[in-house]
């Protein structure tokens, strides 16, 4: 019984040491170099075909229709 409660222990102290590790590790990279880049960009606007809202309405209303026609279940079945 001793033996398990000091196994516990010391697992418990080295998850701590290794948090400990990797937090002093993700702190050592946060500092940033003291380089400065000039850059210059030219940009253009294009607009995309998914941003147009007639491509979304085409395609919600299909949607719907794909929906319905599988809810509905093509109508057939068995009627009595």
């Amino acid at each position: 019984m001793n033996t398990t409660l000091m196994t516990k222990k010391l697992q418990k102290f080295a998850l701590t040491m290794l948090t400990m590790f990797f937090s002093i590790i993700s702190f050592a990279q946060d500092t940033t170099p003291d380089t400065q880049v000039s850059t210059s960009t030219k940009t253009t606007t294009t607009e995309q075909w998914y941003m147009d809202p007639t491509y979304l309405i085409i395609g919600g209303v299909v949607l719907i229709v794909v929906i319905a026609l599988l809810v509905r279940g093509g109508g057939r079945g068995s009627r009595d």
